[in-house]
């Protein structure tokens, strides 16, 4: 489907419905997607490249409601190009963590660790929608670990707190040769939601 000069392919992203861009409440225009491809990827989708268009810049959006509760999620989404370390699926049952869209977010497994996402060809853009309860970092690093970049998050964002920003608020950083990411809450809980990054 082409709209506004942007090329976007939608894929069924779970058994009964055939989810479109409003119905993930995404929007294009917040990333600069112009020209650019969207796969809005679920684990268990396979889909063929058309070598036609792999030159164009790539966004990858992962949905993460195929994975079920208190999963460990490491290579479910290896074929869209990234593995976590540290990271389990959740349904928050807890109201201060509200998930910005479906049921599932993401969580770092352990206590006092960073969850980790690796790219296996690097990329140039990475944005989730953070909720926690302390200040987060978001760090990307290049090939040899160098630290590329950060963004923060100042400080808990809980929902029904007192805190000025927000619960799932967006988290996003560009650079060069991105191999790598950290989301860390230094002895913190938190969530991401909406998982996405750009080639």
């Amino acid at each position: 489907m082409t709209k506004r000069g942007v090329v976007v392919k939608q894929a069924s992203l779970q058994s009964q419905t055939k989810q479109t861009i409003k119905d993930q409440k995404f929007s294009l225009h917040n990333f600069e997607f112009s020209s650019k491809i969207v796969d809005y990827a679920s684990r268990d989708q396979t889909e063929e490249v058309d070598s036609a268009v792999v030159a164009v810049p790539t966004c990858i959006y992962l949905n993460l409601e195929d994975l079920r509760c208190f999963e460990a999620v490491e290579r479910q989404y290896e074929q869209w190009g990234v593995i976590f370390n540290n990271c389990i699926a959740i349904q928050p049952s807890n109201p201060a963590f509200p998930t910005h869209s479906g049921l599932v977010v993401l969580m770092g497994a352990r206590k006092n660790e960073s969850l980790e996402a690796t790219f296996l060809r690097p990329v140039h853009f990475v944005s989730a929608f953070v909720t926690s309860s302390q200040r987060l970092v978001l760090s990307a690093y290049g090939r040899d670990h160098q630290l590329l970049t950060q963004t923060v998050l100042p400080g808990a964002n809980l929902a029904n707190s007192d805190s000025a920003v927000p619960p799932n608020t967006l988290l996003s950083l560009s650079a060069n040769e991105i191999h790598r990411v950290t989301f860390c809450a230094f002895d913190g809980q938190f969530t991401i939601d909406d998982f996405s990054f750009c080639y």
